[in-house]
């Protein structure tokens, strides 16, 4: 059988890593940009904690406001929550009183903002990135297959493993990154059930703090290396980089999380310790549903997954050229329905 070794919530950090940054900081961790794209269309974003320069996931949610502006010549408007994140109302009214339409919130700790505001704005169409299902008409849930491109983490780790053992360092114990963990824990037992599996968070039920939690990543992911772990899952947000570094010290490799993380990380050496990282197309869906208002379309919610390539992997580096083969072999496995993939362990 199996054997997953669970280990207590590390200690969280305080360190808030931010990449390149299109916004100015005004001094409590909100944040705005403005784009002067000459268009009818202005656009309203609101980031999950840590904002742009992420590297992650608020950062895949950037990368479509930014081509809706390069192919479609909207205008847009982007805020960041504070660090404990209490604000997410008062930006998305923000953007509402601004006249920004679409509004997205990026992240699920937005439902009960996003849905009080909505019913504020009843003529107004916003949009959540990952959470349930809203009971307003006015906004639209845009959800991801995460256990599904998590399976094929498992895969790829399970593969590339020569310890046989690996683990994951995900943000904290909420629904979302539970089903990551469980996708990844189902990759690895189909590939090898002898696979030993650490499973560690960085903050205890829904906390967002572990997602902006580097130094505690690093703390974790040493530890784990340490203890002869030789593959990392880590779906933390702008944590990742802390596992990262802790993987190019240890000489062993990580998997990011949302973006191309190989692409977004900006330091060689973090590169070359990048195996995969687990896409989750965020990007698609803001400029879809960008370019789907633009033409005066309805927004309905949609789940993306292996099917339609809302969630998948990367090849940068390759890392892994060696067993893509085994890994699209399991991707249509998954997407025949030959192989059910639970959200849940």
């Amino acid at each position: 059988m199996r054997r997953v070794l669970k280990y207590a919530v590390g200690a969280a950090g305080l360190a808030l890593l931010l990449g390149a940054c299109a916004s100015d900081d005004d001094g409590d961790n909100g944040t705005t940009s403005d784009n002067g794209a000459a268009s009818d269309l202005s656009v309203g974003l609101a980031f999950d904690i840590g904002g742009r320069g992420d590297r992650s996931f608020n950062d895949a949610a950037a990368a479509g406001l930014e081509r809706a502006r390069d192919e479609l010549g909207v205008d847009f408007q982007e805020l960041s929550p504070n660090p404990d994140g209490s604000n997410r109302g008062e930006l998305l009214r923000e953007l509402a009183d601004a006249g920004r339409e679409p509004i997205f919130g990026i992240g699920y700790a937005f439902i009960e903002d996003m849905d009080t505001a909505a019913g504020e704005y009843p003529d107004v169409q916003f949009i959540r990135i990952d959470g349930i299902p809203s009971d307003h008409d006015n906004v639209a849930v845009m959800t991801f297959a995460d256990h599904e491109g998590s399976f094929l983490m498992g895969v790829a780790a399970a593969l590339k493993t020569e310890s046989g053992q690996v683990g994951i360092i995900g943000g904290n114990e909420g629904a979302v990154i539970n089903a990551f963990a469980a996708g990844f824990k189902q990759g690895v037992e189909a590939v090898d059930p002898s696979i030993e599996i650490a499973d560690q968070r960085l903050a205890a039920g829904e906390d967002a703090s572990g997602f902006r939690d580097a130094a505690g990543a690093r703390v974790a992911a040493e530890a784990m290396y340490d203890r002869g772990i030789d593959v990392i899952y880590t779906p933390a947000g702008d944590s990742n980089v802390g596992t990262f570094q802790a993987a190019a010290d240890a000489g062993k490799w990580a998997i990011g999380t949302d973006s191309d993380q190989y692409e977004t990380v900006g330091d060689p050496e973090l590169q070359e310790v990048i195996l995969t990282s687990m896409l989750k197309r965020v990007d698609v869906a803001v400029f879809d549903s960008i370019a789907a208002f633009a033409d005066g379309e309805d927004i309905v919610s949609h789940a993306y997954d292996l099917s339609d390539d809302g969630v998948g992997y990367t090849t940068s580096g390759g890392f892994i050229d060696d067993i893509v083969d085994e890994l699209d072999d399991y991707k249509q496995r998954i997407v025949d329905g030959e192989i059910e993939v639970s959200p849940t362990e």
